[in-house]
C-alpha cells in the first residue's frame, strides 16, 4: 500500500461501474480514474446539466472513455428506485456510494428524512439494497463507502435520527457519516453471512479541496465562514485528486478486505492510502444490526436477496 497511486489501478477493461456525485471533486477523480483504467462509468448525478458537463470534460481529459450520465436524486427515494431500475447492464463490478452533503442548513428531503442523514446514508443505503441483486451475480463486485474522519465527532442517535428534537449541522453531518461506516460494517457481515463475494468497504479523503466545504456556509449566507473554507481549501487541503486516492484503492486493489477503512497517510488528513483508525461505535454489531432495521424501515428498502 505505500506509495500507492493510481498508476497501480489495476486494468479495469469489461467492468462496470456506478459513482455516485460524480459530477465534481472526489466523484468527479474517481469515475475519471476507473474509465481512464478502462471501465465503463456511470456518472450518478441530481443535474442533468452538471451531469452532463462532467461527462463532456472527462471524455476530453481521457478521450475515448466510455461514460454515461443518469439521473439519481439520493435525496428523492422515487429517484432512487427509478435510476436501479433503469441501470440497463446485467452487471454491476462496483458501486461508489461517494455524493454527500456536509453541514447544511435544517432541511428535509423529499421523503421527509433531516437531508444530511438522507442524502449521506439513507440515499446509498436504498440505492445500494435496490442494485444488490445485480452486485450479487458479478464475480469480485464491490461497495466502496465514502465516509469521513469527522465521524469521531458523534455516534448514531437511534432515538433521533432525524435530528427532530435538536439539530445542530456538524453533529448530524457527523452521524450521517458514522452511518455510513456502521452500514458498511452491517452489509459486510450480513455478506459473509450469506456467503457472498461482494466486498463492502469504505474509505475517506482526509481533508481534500472541494465543493462540499463551502456549500453549507453559501446556503446559510454565512460569508466569512464561505470565506474561511475557501482559504483552508486553498492553503491546508490536498487536491480532490489527492483525496481521491483512497476511494480508488478501496475499488480497485488487489485483496482489499471487507469492513476495512482507507485514508490518507499523514495523519489521516493527506497522502498515500493506508488504513484509517475508526470510531469503535462504527464496529458494533448491535448498533449496525439497530441502524439496518430503523433504514429497512425508513427507506422501504429490504435487502431480500440476502435472506432474513
Amino acid at each position: 500500500m505505500a506509495g500507492w497511486s493510481t498508476g497501480d489501478i489495476p486494468d479495469q477493461s469489461g467492468r462496470v461501474a456506478v459513482v455516485t456525485g460524480a459530477n465534481s471533486g472526489i466523484g468527479y477523480v474517481t469515475a475519471r480514474e476507473l474509465a481512464r483504467r478502462g471501465a465503463r462509468v456511470v456518472l450518478a448525478c441530481r443535474s442533468e446539466r452538471r451531469g452532463a458537463e462532467a461527462g463532456d470534460r472527462l471524455v476530453t481529459e481521457v478521450p475515448g472513455a466510455d461514460v454515461e450520465y443518469a439521473r439519481l436524486d439520493l435525496g428523492d427515494l422515487a429517484s432512487v428506485r427509478e435510476f436501479a431500475s433503469r441501470l440497463p447492464y446485467g452487471r454491476l463490478d462496483l458501486l461508489v456510494n461517494n455524493a454527500g452533503v456536509m453541514a447544511l442548513p435544517y432541511g428535509t428531503t423529499e421523503d421527509g428524512f433531516e437531508r444530511q442523514f438522507g442524502v449521506n446514508h439513507l440515499g446509498h443505503f436504498a440505492l445500494t439494497g435496490l442494485l444488490l441483486p445485480v452486485l450479487l451475480r458479478t464475480p469480485g463486485a464491490r461497495v466502496v463507502t465514502v465516509s469521513s474522519l469527522m465521524h469521531a465527532v458523534a455516534g448514531i442517535d437511534l432515538t433521533d435520527l432525524n435530528s427532530e428534537r435538536r439539530y445542530r449541522r456538524w453533529i448530524a453531518y457527523s452521524r450521517s457519516k458514522s452511518a455510513n461506516l456502521l452500514f458498511t460494517h452491517e452489509l459486510a457481515r450480513r455478506l459473509a453471512a450469506h456467503g457472498a463475494d461482494v466486498v463492502a468497504a469504505a474509505a475517506h479523503p482526509g481533508y481534500a479541496a472541494t465543493n462540499l466545504q463551502t456549500a453549507g456556509p453559501r446556503m446559510a449566507g454565512r460569508r466569512i465562514a464561505e470565506r474561511v473554507m475557501g482559504l483552508g481549501n486553498r492553503l491546508v487541503a490536498q487536491s480532490a485528486d489527492a483525496g481521491a486516492l483512497p476511494t480508488l484503492y478501496a475499488a480497485t486493489a488487489p485483496g482489499v478486505a471487507p469492513d476495512s477503512f482507507t485514508g490518507p497517510s499523514l495523519a489521516g488528513w493527506r497522502g498515500a492510502p493506508v488504513p484509517s483508525w475508526r470510531a469503535p461505535w462504527t464496529v458494533s454489531d448491535p448498533m449496525g444490526q439497530l441502524l439496518w432495521a430503523a433504514s429497512e424501515r425508513l427507506t422501504g428498502v429490504a435487502y431480500d436477496a440476502l435472506g432474513a
